[in-house]
């Protein structure tokens, strides 16, 4: 085999075009996602990320789905051609736990349904090891959530995927309670006393919405600056302390 760059492009393209030409639909497999993440920016080269995206919004018809890891934490990616969602990717957790001072997750193993006659993927369960409690007592794996379920999706598709990542917007009437949703999965579990602020938010719809790497730090550029004027860089509030707030108000209003 001849590799012109470390992730081996070449071959995977030549399968591609192989594929297109007999309508056979491919999965594509891999370690380390295109994109950009807060954990690792930047992990492929430019240009090999620019590559790898023009690939496959060029055979998005035979991609029946994109499987990646690397980053320990649990989440997805819509790639578009010209602002339309025309493919997804899937960043499952690892078996190994992620420890970082402000950004852990605890071990997950991912079990997918497809169709078997058409290869089309239809939903996953995600379970999870807490592995604080594993250590105090007997490992025990937990289903954490299903799919579609747990987003309220009717189905695995580009377009589905796309209005999620649309939901986790700051600002968007969703977002709060979806945003921490998004961010319980994508730490699996892991109970930590970081905050994640507007910023920080917004810096995971930039990572799961814009894959090339200059939109991705324009984005978060954009969004930076966008939150600084308006003030807004308190952590996100909590569904729970939400309610508790607006209770507590209520009882005021009442008692007054």
């Amino acid at each position: 085999m001849v590799r012109v760059d470390g992730h081996g492009l070449v071959e995977k393209f030549l399968l591609l075009n192989s594929s297109t030409k007999s309508d056979i639909l491919v999965y594509i497999v891999g370690h380390e996602a295109p994109g950009s993440d807060s954990r690792h920016p930047y992990d492929m080269s430019s240009d090999s990320n620019a590559k790898y995206l023009r690939t496959v919004r060029r055979h998005a018809k035979i991609i029946a789905g994109q499987f990646f890891g690397h980053l320990h934490a649990d989440t997805f990616r819509v790639i578009y051609d010209n602002d339309r969602p025309v493919s997804w990717t899937f960043m499952a957790p690892s078996v190994s736990p992620h420890r970082d001072p402000a950004d852990s997750s605890n071990p997950g193993l991912r079990l997918y349904k497809f169709d078997t006659n058409t290869g089309k993927v239809l939903d996953y369960t995600q379970y999870y090891l807490d592995l604080a409690a594993a250590n105090r007592n007997v490992a025990e794996w937990t289903a954490e959530y299903n799919l579609t379920q747990y987003y309220g999706l009717h189905e695995v598709s580009a377009i589905s995927l796309h209005n999620l990542a649309d939901k986790l917007q700051i600002g968007t009437p969703h977002e709060t309670n979806i945003f921490h949703k998004y961010l319980r999965a994508y730490r699996v579990r892991h109970e930590s006393s970081e905050s994640c602020d507007g910023a920080c938010a917004h810096q995971h719809f930039c990572a799961i919405t814009c894959l090339e790497h200059v939109a991705y730090r324009q984005c978060v550029e954009a969004a930076a600056s966008a939150l600084a004027a308006a003030g807004d860089s308190a952590p996100l509030t909590t569904p729970l302390l939400n309610t508790i707030v607006i209770l507590f108000a209520f009882i005021i209003v009442v008692i007054n």
